[in-house]
C-alpha cells in the first residue's frame, strides 16, 4: 500500500465551505486537505502547514511580500454570490450598526467599501457569526458561505444584500473572494502538479454531468440545503475559475478596495 507523503508540499488547505467542493470532490488521494476557515488559511500557507490554498483576497494584499498568486483558480462571484450576505430587519441606510463575522476578511472590507460608496459609515462590531446573536445586537449582519446560503433559504425577508452583486451593480465586473495563494519560495513543481490535478477536477465537474450531480447531491446532504438550491449555486452564483473579466475584477478589488500599489506576482507553472 503507498504511504501518502505527509510532507507540507502535499498538503492543500480548502474553505470549508460548498463553494469549493467542484475542485475538491474526487481529488486524487495523494494530497491531504486541510480544511478551515478562511481567515484561518492565510495563516497556515504561512506557516508552511499546506502548500496552497484559497485564502482570503484581502489578505493576500497584506501578505503580498511573502506570497503570490496561482492562476487560473479562485472562488469568483458572477455578479449575485448567494453567500456573502449582509442580513437586517431595516433598510441599510438606517442600520446604525453591523456585526461582522470573525471567520472572514474579504468581506468584511468589501462591506465597509460599499458602505462608504453609498455614503454610509455605520458602526461595525465583529462577532462570532451566529445571525440571532449577531441580530439581537446590531441592525445588521454579515454572514458568509454555508451559514449565508442556509440563513437566506430560512429568513428570506433578512435579506438586504448580496456583496457580489453590489460589486458587479458599482463596478461591472466579478468580485473575486478567495485567490489561491503559495509562498514566494514554494516548490513551484509541486504546486504545478496541485494546479493541474486541481483544474482537471473542476472540468470534469464542468462537462460530465454525473460528476456534477454527485457534488450538488453531496454538498446538499452535508449542508441541509436543497439539490436545486446548491446547483443554481454552482452554476449561476459562484465558480472556481479565473478568467480575463474575472482577473480584471480582482486587479481592481486589490487596487481600489485594498489599497494594494504594486501588481500581484503571479506563480510561473510553465
Amino acid at each position: 500500500m503507498m504511504v501518502k507523503d505527509m510532507s507540507w508540499t502535499s498538503v492543500i488547505g480548502r474553505v470549508a465551505f460548498t463553494n469549493c467542493d467542484p475542485l475538491f470532490f474526487g481529488l486524487d488521494e495523494r494530497w491531504s486537505i486541510l480544511s478551515a476557515p478562511p481567515a484561518w488559511l492565510t495563516g497556515h500557507v504561512l506557516r508552511k502547514d499546506c502548500l496552497t490554498a484559497p485564502i482570503p483576497t484581502a489578505d493576500f494584499a497584506k501578505h503580498q511580500d511573502e506570497l503570490m498568486l496561482v492562476p487560473d483558480l479562485g472562488i469568483v462571484a458572477m455578479g449575485a454570490v448567494g453567500s456573502v450576505i449582509l442580513f437586517g430587519s431595516r433598510e441599510i441606510d438606517q442600520m446604525r450598526d453591523i456585526a461582522l463575522p470573525s471567520d472572514s476578511s474579504t468581506s468584511k472590507v468589501l462591506l465597509r467599501w460599499l458602505l462608504k460608496h453609498r455614503g454610509l459609515d455605520p458602526k461595525c462590531v465583529e462577532t462570532g457569526p451566529d445571525l440571532k446573536s449577531m441580530l439581537d445586537i446590531c441592525d445588521g449582519a454579515l454572514l458568509i458561505g454555508d451559514r449565508a446560503l442556509s440563513a437566506a433559504a430560512e429568513h428570506p425577508e433578512l435579506v438586504s444584500l448580496d456583496l457580489g452583486g453590489e460589486w458587479t451593480k458599482v463596478t461591472g465586473l466579478p468580485m473575486v473572494f478567495g485567490v489561491f495563494a503559495c509562498r514566494k519560495d514554494a516548490p513551484i513543481e509541486q504546486v504545478a502538479k496541485i494546479h493541474n490535478d486541481l483544474m482537471n477536477n473542476y472540468h470534469e465537474f464542468n462537462t460530465n454531468p454525473r460528476k456534477k450531480i454527485q457534488v450538488v447531491e453531496n454538498s446538499s446532504n452535508q449542508t441541509g440545503i436543497s439539490n436545486d438550491r446548491m446547483e443554481y449555486y454552482f452554476h449561476n452564483e459562484v465558480r472556481n475559475s479565473l478568467d480575463a473579466e474575472s482577473t480584471e475584477g480582482l486587479l481592481l478589488f486589490l487596487k481600489e478596495v485594498c489599497k494594494m500599489e504594486d501588481s500581484p506576482i503571479w506563480a510561473k507553472l510553465s
